[in-house]
């Protein structure tokens, strides 16, 4: 009996388990075939056994729940998942990323987008999310380019599209309401397949909704472009081949383009498929370039990026498409690119999950070469996206204002149709205009040469100004560049343009100075190394008269070169030189100089052009110009002629908030060590103490006495030896040390 009952007991087991596969089985059937709605029960019904099979069931069942569109129940099974310690794809890792981001959880999206960026070393959608690692504060703090509304046409179902025809007076859009009297479900969602309506009286109090039923199929139907004569129309819809239609939701994912000739009543006629359709992938989301010779598309053909990508062919002269042109990486991702439209302005917006932006697919915008490929792409901004998905951006004819969708928090039904008036104009490049002349007189200088630059020093662009000494660049956004003027008998001018990601147009002017009869160099050396310095700011000024005369950056020789204007031979110039590096001890030193002949003088042949690093472990006493510190004999108060020097000091802790220094006293070797070690404590306390009450922080600055036992001139001179050094050597035992210890 009890064999029988175990036998009995491991059939029934063996049937549950095999009951088990079975619905994993079916629920992966039904996930291949994106019937998500469909596979969710057969999933959630096997789901009872922990282990292997709990882990992989969760990451299923999260992924489907995020495409199925309930992002809670994906962000929970996400969850589950996580705490059972679930090995993530790369794929898993981009969905949950993508569901936390809808959720407004961007710290926690972030973080999978990283872990995704392990798993996909070298991706596009990754390589664009470390571009812009400050995406959301950038993102919302862009200016304001759209007025968005809302339209009365919208359901309790999906809606989206807005595509005007007669001029604006009809609307044809895409919606599931159930339009049909028989009823077709679609496994994705369980919702009615899309069908083209047409809205009427749009803005009025009584607007018609009706079917369009000449564009109408079984299946789904998608986005639309009109020739601008609205003769012919461009359609997305599901494959109709018979052969597909018995495979179900497999043989109907497939989206393929359609064209038509369109009367005068808008009843569509001749409907044809495009050659370039395929029953092994998808090609649809058609529109039109301004000239209606090229049609904008987007597939997952072979060879793209991966997912979907936007697509450009020539329009034939029998109707059909040439060869397709991928637009490449700039716009496509191995994720989705969709919802293709080119406005009157020629700029290509579209949708993307690939590139980084709000949350699902966000609306982005491109501009266009003259061959038609992208050139750059911008986010579009915070008010036309949102953490949800966002996307089938039209304008009408007039170019201002058209219909975007979106299924965000507050529509009517899941995907809704908003209205928008574009406000503020994107633009791709900044314009750089200016005008030169003469420094001294003001006059125009014509034929004066332009140079354009990257912060690399390669030559752009070289224009010559013209009669009027005007010239102008396009540059781009968020870059450096450097702008050189050459003109015959003036000094070349090199100016620095730093291009910040704003859309204001910038103005630079350049005033050419007469080669001069007398002129300044200055050439900076480091004061440890005696190397040139590039970079160093020199600045000259007059104080009697106010006037800048130098306010340069050194070359790669450490050189600055500038002329004097309104100067004669017998003039006495009084002037101040200050010179500053990063990472450098500035310092202001007086230049008195005559002019006693024609030519250039050599700044530093006549100061102390140097200047010292600032580092750990430096004594600032190398570094400044500070006279040793005196005190009565055998005292330690602060003499009067010693706060001179200290003063020195606090000027620069000042300037260097952060800076810590350790204050060292030192004596010579005469009197005895113990003696020694206190007044050199004392002193150096004092001295610390005066500056501790003349900085912040005073804790950053610390006395040390050091007796004689760090001596720099060996003179000993304990016990009965007596010391044979000359005062001199034992004046440079006596010092005071300011030795950096924190920047």
């Amino acid at each position: 009996m009890r064999i029988s009952i175990i036998t009995i007991a491991l059939l029934v087991l063996g049937q549950t388990v095999s009951a088990q596969q079975s619905k994993i089985n079916r629920g992966d059937q039904l996930y291949n075939l994106l019937a998500y709605s469909e596979a969710i029960p057969e999933y959630e019904s096997a789901l009872w056994k922990k282990g292997s099979t709990q882990v992989v069931l969760s990451l299923k069942l999260a992924k489907s729940y995020y495409y199925y569109g309930n992002l809670e129940k994906a962000k929970n099974y996400f969850s589950d998942a996580e705490g059972l310690k679930a090995s993530f794809s790369a794929e898993d890792c981009f969905v949950y990323s993508q569901c936390l981001k809808q959720l407004g959880d961007y710290s926690g999206a972030d973080l999978w987008m990283k872990k995704y960026d392990s798993l996909m070393p070298g991706s596009l959608s990754v390589g664009d999310f470390n571009n812009h690692l400050d995406y959301l504060e950038a993102i919302r703090n862009d200016q304001k380019h759209f007025i968005i509304t809302t339209v009365n046409f919208n359901s309790k179902m999906n809606d989206f599209g807005g595509y005007e025809y007669n001029k604006g007076q009809v609307v044809f859009i895409l919606s599931d309401r159930n339009s049909t009297p028989v009823k077709r479900i679609y496994g994705w969602n369980s919702m009615n397949f899309l069908d083209f309506l047409v809205v009427s009286n749009q803005n009025g109090s009584k607007t018609k909704i009706s079917n369009h039923s000449s564009g109408n199929s079984k299946y789904h139907e998608g986005p639309l472009c009109f020739t601008s004569d609205e003769s012919r129309v461009y359609y997305t819809s599901n494959n109709r081949a018979k052969s597909t239609e018995s495979s179900g939701q497999k043989g109907i994912q497939n989206l393929v383009l359609y064209t038509a000739k369109v009367s005068s009543k808008g009843n569509w006629s001749e409907q044809k498929a495009l050659k370039i359709n395929s029953k092994e992938y998808s090609v649809g989301h058609p529109t039109l370039s301004l000239d209606g010779e090229w049609l904008y598309f987007v597939s997952d053909m072979p060879g793209g990026f991966g997912g979907s990508d936007i697509y450009k062919a020539q329009i034939m002269a029998d109707g059909e498409l040439g060869n397709p042109i991928n637009l490449g990486q700039k716009v496509n991702t191995e994720k989705q690119e969709a919802f293709p439209w080119i406005s009157t302005e020629g700029q290509l917006f579209f949708s993307s999950n690939g590139l980084t932006g709000l949350g699902g697919l966000d609306i982005f915008v491109a501009n266009l070469g003259e061959d038609g490929m992208v050139k750059a792409v911008k986010h579009t901004g915070p008010e036309i996206n949102s953490a949800k998905d966002d996307f089938g951006l039209t304008f009408s004819s007039e170019g201002k204002k058209g219909y975007f969708s979106s299924n965000r928090e507050g529509g009517q039904g899941n995907d809704d149709i908003y209205g928008f008036e574009l406000v503020q104009p994107f633009k791709f490049s900044i314009n750089l205009a200016g005008t030169v002349t003469d420094l001294a007189t003001g006059d125009i200088l014509k034929e004066t040469e332009v140079k354009l630059m990257d912060d690399n020093g390669n030559v752009l662009q070289t224009v010559k100004s013209d009669e009027n000494g005007n010239y102008h660049f396009d540059l781009e956004p968020g870059k450096n560049y450097s702008i050189s003027f050459a003109q015959n008998g003036y000094t070349d001018l090199k100016k620095a343009v730093i291009v910040a990601p704003q859309e204001q147009d910038l103005t630079l002017n350049a005033a050419l100075a007469k080669v001069p009869s007398f002129g300044l160099l200055c050439k900076i050396t480091e004061a440890e190394s005696g190397k040139v310095l590039d970079g160093v700011e020199v600045k000259i000024v007059d104080p009697k008269t106010g006037n800048t005369i130098m306010d340069q950056l050194t070359s790669l020789e450490g050189l600055t070169e500038t002329g004097l204007e309104n100067i004669k031979l017998g003039d006495q110039m009084n002037l101040k030189v200050t010179i500053s590096k990063e990472g450098y001890l500035s310092k202001t030193v007086d230049l008195n100089l005559k002019i006693i002949k024609e030519g250039i003088y050599n700044v530093h042949d006549m100061i102390d052009a140097t200047i010292g690093k600032m580092e750990v472990g430096v004594d600032l006493a190398s570094l400044i110009d500070i006279k040793p510190i005196y005190f009565d004999l055998g005292k330690y108060n602060i003499r009067k002629d010693a706060t001179i020097e200290l003063d020195k000091i606090v000027k620069i802790m000042n300037e260097y908030p952060t800076m810590e220094i350790e204050l060292g006293s030192h004596t010579d070797c005469r009197g005895s060590i113990a003696s020694n070690e206190k007044l050199s404590s004392n002193r150096a306390n004092a001295s610390a103490d005066y500056i501790k009450t003349r900085i912040n922080n005073p804790e950053r600055i610390y006395g040390k006495g050091y007796g004689e036992s760090k001596l720099k001139v060996d003179c000993p001179c304990e016990g009965a030896v007596k010391s044979d050094c000359p005062e001199l050597e034992h004046q440079k035992n006596r010092r005071t040390e300011f030795v950096i210890i924190k920047m």
